[in-house]
């Protein structure tokens, strides 16, 4: 009687849908196959840096999404973290056997941020850079369109996120050098590495 070759592993993915008066967004997440990258929100830089999220974060991702842009950028921003983090707790699962913790600095030119994520269940938001004197936008995308992305993704994935500017103050280099930092920590936190919940109380 021969053994039978292991089951591989499940693929972690969600698809999630959020329409509003002021969004309509789809976003599909796939946490163990990066290939692939389909993402429209109206918005040229936005796209950009969620394109950082999937290239860093080694993730595939689908975001089509429409919005009221010509009001500004805050709705479709916020809605767009809060649909991608119901697609993360729904990809997570009981978020058994994941590293959890992750952590990256990434320079872009005189910028150095450090970002530091943890998968606890628990939603909580840093963000240093609204606190200093981040110079202007990069393309109609500012900083504090990044928060609001990066606020509705903790909310609604339970993730606690701390983000550190240590150098830099142009806005372009602040919110790239952020995405891509926030991107390279959640790759880490999410990898499967055991088969035990990593957290004492026996559930996340």
């Amino acid at each position: 009687m021969t053994d039978r070759p292991a089951a591989p592993p499940h693929l972690r993915s969600a698809t999630v849908q959020r329409n509003t008066l002021e969004t309509q967004i789809q976003a599909t997440l796939h946490l163990d196959a990066p290939e692939h990258a389909h993402l429209h929100t109206g918005h040229g830089f936005f796209d950009h840096m969620l394109d950082q999220l999937h290239r860093h974060g080694r993730l595939g991702l689908d975001v089509q999404a429409t919005g009221d842009l010509h009001v500004e950028l805050h709705h479709l921003a916020e809605d767009t973290g809060i649909t991608l983090g119901q697609a993360l707790t729904q990809a997570l699962g009981d978020r058994r056997g994941i590293e959890r913790y992750g952590s990256a600095f990434v320079p872009m030119d005189e910028t150095l941020v450090h970002v530091v994520v943890d998968l606890s269940g628990r939603a909580h938001l840093a963000f240093e850079p609204e606190r200093l004197d981040v110079w202007g936008d990069a393309g109609g995308m500012t900083h504090y369109h990044l928060r609001e992305f990066l606020r509705g993704l903790c909310n609604h994935a339970g993730v606690t996120l701390h983000v550190r500017l240590l150098a830099g103050r142009e806005a372009h280099h602040v919110i790239e050098a952020t995405m891509k930092a926030f991107a390279r920590a959640l790759r880490d936190a999410v990898r499967r590495t055991s088969d035990a919940l990593p957290s004492t109380k026996g559930a996340l």
